[in-house]
């Protein structure tokens, strides 16, 4: 992880072409991360972009340098927080799956599927982002030990049914 201070307090001071910077360090692993967790690729984007423009908006409040990851990581999560709630708040919205259809990991998307939305977060965090303990335990307001062992149980289920679905399809 790169050293974001410099760049930090200069968007602190108003230099757009340093938050760009600071954006350009985080874009690929926010949409990851959001796209894994809604599994839909416009509310990814709109979560993306709705987290960004409070980051920007609010990059003075951030009080420590070396934290803008989680901290952007934070705001991403109560983005995806609040689209779940839209998502899912109305009888008549049903979810949807616009994902093209992929033969090699069906099965594996499958599994995260069966993930409720906090598990995929850390997963895909850890996994996709490359966070460690305490920066996911930062932006989930969980202890790094909970972290540490919630994504032991995360890999043991996706394990266990991963395999379960392989000696399925083998008999």
């Amino acid at each position: 992880m790169n050293d974001l201070s410099a760049d930090v307090e200069l968007a602190r001071q108003g230099s757009t072409e340093a938050f760009s910077r600071l954006y350009s360090t985080v874009y690929r692993d926010l949409y990851h991360i959001a796209l894994y967790c809604l599994r839909d690729p416009h509310d990814a984007s709109d979560a993306v972009s709705d987290a960004v423009l409070d980051a920007f908006c609010n990059i003075k409040k951030l009080r420590s340098a070396d934290s803008f990851r989680s901290w952007i990581m934070s705001i991403l999560s109560a983005k995806i927080k609040r689209r779940f709630k839209e998502r899912y708040s109305g009888d008549d919205i049903q979810p949807e799956e616009i994902q093209p259809f992929d033969y090699e990991s069906v099965e594996l998307r499958e599994a995260i599927s069966h993930l409720d939305s906090k598990s995929r977060l850390i997963l895909s965090m850890a996994v996709l982002g490359g966070y460690t303990g305490r920066e996911i335990a930062a932006v989930c307001k969980m202890k790094e030990s909970s972290v540490r062992s919630r994504l032991s149980r995360i890999k043991e289920k996706l394990r266990i049914e991963l395999s379960e679905g392989v000696e399925f399809n083998e008999r």
